[in-house]
């Protein structure tokens, strides 16, 4: 465990928490958290996560920005659904980038386990991608992928970082639950 790990972690929990809330505080506050796990996941040669938390990166910016357009009387963008073929579409080309990642990462890198992490990366991009949408279905996939991370962290004795994508877990129920009651639903 590292000074640099502990920053991270508490960074996420504070980012995941204002996310639950709503609160477009958590955009900045993840930015500088992916960065620093960028940083702690290149040092443990998951590239992977190195790639997922440079992109994380970029959607931190987009999802800040995307939370500031089309606000309704309360200031915030309302929680919307994803339809049946935006759910479906999205899940497959997950599916393919985690594959093409995992073939590149195994093929091209000394990544330590090339196609778990890049399996998860590329849904986790999914995931971030409809959080950024305000979509509650980014909470359901979320609560999936951080119940596989705290298994592949902990595997590889990560427990700090396990334990916070237990933290992420929780957090990620909690945020179905509230997401779901304050959802914009169809006319």
């Amino acid at each position: 465990m590292t000074p640099l790990e502990i920053i991270a972690a508490v960074l996420g929990i504070i980012s995941v928490w204002l996310t639950v809330r709503q609160n477009p505080l958590c955009w900045p506050v993840g930015l500088v958290m992916v960065l620093l796990y960028a940083w702690f996941f290149f040092d443990a040669r998951l590239y992977s996560l190195v790639l997922l938390h440079g992109v994380f990166a970029a959607m931190q910016l987009y999802g800040g920005w995307q939370w500031r357009q089309g606000v309704d009387d309360s200031g915030r963008r309302p929680i919307s659904s994803s339809g049946g073929r935006e759910i479906v579409t999205g899940l497959a080309a997950a599916l393919a980038v985690g594959l093409l990642l995992g073939l590149a990462m195994d093929r091209l890198t000394e990544a330590v386990y090339p196609w778990p992490d890049a399996l998860l990366t590329a849904f986790s991009l999914l995931a971030q991608l409809w959080m950024a949408l305000k979509r509650w279905q980014c909470w359901p996939l979320w609560i999936v992928i951080d119940v596989l991370y705290v298994g592949f962290f902990a595997f590889q004795e990560y427990w700090l970082t396990a334990g916070l994508y237990g933290v992420f877990t929780a957090l990620a129920v909690l945020g179905l639950r509230e997401w779901r009651a304050a959802r914009v639903r169809p006319a």
